[in-house]
């Protein structure tokens, strides 16, 4: 009778194991799914919406006869965050679900350099934003103020040149270690993009990259908030001198304006603490989990993805280019519809 019995036993073991088998299966296609659906949606909004934003300025540049140096600077956000999200957030989704070896050495090189060079114009560029308003709404105390007001406008271009230099120069180092992933093994020090590999060989390299990249992002994300911080000073300080008093439509304008640029900013700084602490924790591994290295790519690309949006909901000029656009194609439908029963009549 015994044999019969531990018969059983196996059987209901091997059945109790393929059981949990199935379950772990199924809870990892869930997440995977999950993951998914979440990169595939935060790239389709983000890459929709900045391509709108670029398109109500072009929209505005021919039409009107030269753009204001804020929305110069904000098309060229959108630009910067266009590019982040498709050199890194378009191939992780792709890797995400499932499609393998997209790009070789040569390719990994080019979209890696092209990654990071649009992730720091984002932080450098939002960084512009906030020091260019909180000179402009800055009051004009002194000479040096004032001539620095005057100029402003015509250092717009020259920043973009200068920013672009400086981190085509910084991050010149990145193609170097990006390679494309060798047979599913993960060597240690190696940043881990699922679609690339960026190898650092040693754990020095490793920490010397990543210290070299925090501490230019805590710089610009420090200015950024100082000026910011500013701005809400004035902001407060005007709306208790203008307080029941009606004011102009200049004013009025440019405090919009200011409060975009703090909302952008507080944008910014929440994803960009919540990427450098998981940041940090990987310089603490020689092999990042991939699911951390997920949780980051997705915190990180937030800003890019939910910007647009609240330059669009914020921006008077990009709004009415919307409405715009949405009247005249419903004006098209409704006279197609008057040709069509036209026709039928």
């Amino acid at each position: 009778m015994a044999a019969p019995t531990g018969a059983f036993e196996a059987l209901y073991s091997a059945v109790e194991f393929r059981k949990s088998v199935c379950t772990l299966d199924l809870y990892m296609d869930l997440c995977v799914t999950i993951k998914g659906v979440s990169f595939l949606l935060q790239t389709g909004l983000g890459i929709l919406g900045n391509a709108l934003v670029l398109l109500a300025y072009v929209h505005i540049t021919l039409t009107d006869a030269q753009l204001q140096p804020v929305d110069s600077i904000l098309c060229h956000l959108a630009f910067a965050d266009l590019l982040l999200l498709l050199t890194r957030c378009v191939p992780q989704t792709m890797t995400v679900f499932g499609m393998k070896n997209l790009l070789d050495d040569g390719g990994c090189k080019v979209v890696i350099y092209a990654y990071r060079i649009a992730r720091a114009l984002s932080v450098c560029i939002t960084c512009m934003l906030s020091v260019f308003q909180a000179v402009t709404v800055a009051p004009a105390a002194g000479p040096l103020l004032s001539g620095l007001k005057v100029r402003l406008p015509r250092l717009v271009v020259p920043t973009f040149a200068a920013l672009w230099f400086l981190n085509m120069a910084v991050c010149v180092a990145a193609p170097f270690f990006s390679v494309a992933p060798r047979n599913g093994t993960v060597p240690p020090f190696t940043l881990n993009l699922g679609f690339c590999h960026v190898d650092f060989r040693d754990n020095l390299s490793y920490v010397i990259n990543g210290v070299a990249v925090s501490v230019r992002d805590f710089a610009f994300v420090g200015v950024m908030l100082g000026s910011s911080g500013y701005i809400l000073v004035l902001l407060h300080r005007h709306g208790r001198k203008v307080r029941g008093i009606r004011r102009s439509q200049g004013a009025t304008m440019e405090t919009r304006a200011a409060k975009t640029v703090v909302m952008l900013v507080v944008l910014y700084a929440v994803f960009f603490g919540i990427d450098n602490v998981i940041w940090i924790y990987m310089l603490t591994v020689p092999q990042v989990p991939p699911v951390v290295a997920d949780m980051r790519v997705f915190f990180s690309s937030c800003y890019a993805s939910l910007s647009p949006f609240l330059i669009i909901s914020s921006n008077k000029k990009v709004k009415a280019r919307m409405v715009c656009a949405t009247s005249s194609d419903q004006e098209r439908q409704a006279e197609d519809n008057k040709d069509s029963k036209a026709a039928k009549n």
